[in-house]
C-alpha cells in the first residue's frame, strides 16, 4: 500500500469496481494469475520452501516523479526493511528508477523449479484487478555483471494507468506480479546460457523499478519493446516499487543440510528424486502415530495422513514434476518428482 495515498486510491476506486474498466482488458493476457486463482505461480510468505532471506540490501533511490526530478526522491524504508522474512520488516520505495541490490549468507543455484522469489506491497482493488507496481529483476555470480530476467508485458499502451487497474496475467518475469503476502518467482534456468553468469552461484540479486510512464521521454520496456505500464505517476515518499523481501528457495549448500536434518530428526524419504509413483517414507520411533503433511511450493496442503510404522508408503502417481514437502511434527524435508 502507498500509506496515506491507499486510502485516496480506494476512494477513487470505488465507483468503478466491477464495472469491467481500468484499461487492461486484452487478450493477450496469457500468464499465470492472481495469486488466489488457480495456475498461479505466486508462494506465499509462510511457504516452507524458503530456506532463507536476504540479509543485506543497498539502495539507490529514484525519484518521487522521474518527469519532476525538483520532487526530490521517495525517502519511506530502507535497506534494513528488504532484509529477513516477508512480512516482518515493511518495505523500502525504490522511487521511479531506484535500485535495490540484495545479498544473502549462501549464494543461490539452478535446482529443480523456481530459485528464489520476489515479494512486493500490492493490494487487490477489484480481484483480479491490483495495484500493482513493478521491477526488473537481474542477478550477478561476481557482484559486477549483472544479467536481467526477460520480461513481456502484454498491459496496454496507449492509455496511462494513473492508479489501478492492472491484471497480473499480462506480465511475466517482472516483480511486484502479485499482492502482498504473496512472492514472485523466478527461475534460473532461464539464464544459464548467459556467457559471464553461473547460475549455480547466485550472490546479487538486483531490483530495478519500473518506471511506468507511457511517455516516451520515461518509458521502460519489455523485451520485444514494449512500454510497460503501471500506476503512474506516484509522487509520494513511498514511490515506485515496494520492496518487502526476497526469499531464496534453492540455496547452496542446501541439500547437504537437509540430509543433516533427516539424520537428526528422522524423516526419510526414498528413492528422492523420485520417478516412480510411491516412495517409501522412514520415521523415529517417536513419530509413529503422528500426522504427515504433504505441500506443494506454494504451501497448498494436497494431503495428510497418520504415519502408522516406521515405514510407510507415499503414493505420488497423481503429484506433477517438481518441488514438494513433507512434514511431520515440527520436521520437514524436500521430496522431488522428476
Amino acid at each position: 500500500m502507498k500509506i496515506k495515498a491507499l486510502e485516496q486510491w480506494r476512494i477513487l476506486l470505488t465507483p468503478f469496481r466491477g464495472l469491467g474498466v481500468f484499461f487492461c482488458f486484452s487478450v493477450n493476457a496469457q500468464f499465470a494469475p492472481a495469486a488466489d486463482m488457480i495456475g498461479t505461480t505466486a508462494i506465499s510468505k509462510d511457504s516452507a520452501v524458503f530456506v532463507e532471506w536476504a540479509n543485506a540490501c543497498a539502495i539507490q533511490r529514484g525519484y518521487l516523479d522521474i518527469a519532476t526530478p525538483d520532487s526530490g526522491f521517495a525517502n519511506y524504508g530502507d535497506g534494513n526493511s528488504a532484509i529477513g522474512t516477508a512480512g516482518q520488516n515493511g518495505f523500502v520505495s525504490l522511487g521511479d528508477g531506484g535500485t535495490a541490490t540484495l545479498t544473502f549468507q549462501n549464494s543461490i543455484y539452478n535446482g529443480q523449479g523456481f530459485d528464489f522469489a520476489v515479494f512486493e506491497n500490492g493490494f487487490y482493488t477489484a480481484s483480479p484487478l491490483a495495484f500493482l507496481e513493478f521491477a526488473f529483476v537481474e542477478v550477478s555470480s561476481d557482484g559486477n555483471n549483472f544479467f536481467r530476467f526477460p520480461v513481456t508485458s502484454n498491459i496496454q499502451d496507449s492509455s496511462q494507468i494513473p492508479m489501478s487497474g492492472v491484471d497480473c496475467s499480462f506480465v511475466n518475469n517482472l516483480a511486484g506480479k502479485y499482492v502482498f503476502g504473496y512472492g514472485t518467482p523466478f527461475d534460473l534456468e532461464e539464464l544459464k546460457n548467459e556467457i559471464g553468469l553461473d547460475v549455480n552461484h547466485i550472490t546479487h540479486v538486483r531490483l530495478i523499478d519500473v518506471v511506468g510512464s507511457i511517455n516516451n521521454q520515461y518509458a521502460t520496456h519489455d523485451q520485444y519493446g514494449h512500454k510497460i505500464n503501471d500506476p503512474y505517476p506516484t509522487p509520494f515518499p513511498s514511490s515506485g516499487f515496494d520492496l518487502d523481501a526476497v526469499g531464496v528457495i534453492n540455496q547452496v549448500n542446501a541439500s547437504a543440510v537437509e540430509e543433516l536434518k533427516v539424520a537428526s530428526y528422522g524423516l526419510r524419504v526414498f528413492p528422492n528424486p523420485s520417478s516412480t509413483d510411491n516412495v517409501t517414507l522412514k520415521v523415529d520411533e517417536g513419530l509413529v502415530g503422528a500426522k504427515l503433511k504433504v505441500f506443494d511450493i506454494t504451501g497448498k496442503t494436497l494431503n495428510e495422513e497418520r504415519i502408522q510404522s516406521q515405514y510407510s508408503i507415499l503414493n505420488t502417481q497423481y503429484y506433477s514434476k517438481g518441488i514438494y514437502f513433507l512434514s511431520i511434527g515440527n520436521q520437514t524435508t524436500k521430496l522431488i518428482i522428476e
